[in-house]
């Protein structure tokens, strides 16, 4: 459950996820043109689209959440410009695997 008011970015560009915490709030504030510490989501995709980090200020530090699907690739929604905003449950479905276009979920490993 996520904060009213909070909002989620999904970066259009690829993310290299040696990336560090600094180097996130770097490409948020001077590429994305947002404010790194306004506590909303970031979220950050590979080019092979099977790795995301998602990042935030939490009131007193920045926070990194990684996922890495081990099989298939996150089925990202078509976007332009360089952020696209979207839902927390369309987030939640994103994270599942499941495309929001097609509605189809990754099998299980």
């Amino acid at each position: 459950m996520l904060p009213p008011g909070i909002k989620i970015y999904i970066a259009t560009q690829a993310l290299d996820m040696r990336k560090s915490l600094d180097g996130m709030s770097t490409i948020v504030s001077q590429t994305l043109k947002k404010d790194a510490f306004s506590g909303h989501l970031f979220v950050f995709c590979n080019k092979r689209g099977d790795k995301i980090k998602i990042f935030y200020w939490d009131r007193n530090g920045y926070c990194c959440w990684y996922k890495r699907l081990e099989r298939g690739v996150f089925r990202l929604p078509r976007m332009t410009g360089l952020t696209c905003n979207v839902s927390p449950s369309e987030l939640g479905l994103i994270l599942e695997g499941i495309d929001l276009l097609d509605r189809q979920r990754l099998r299980a490993l």
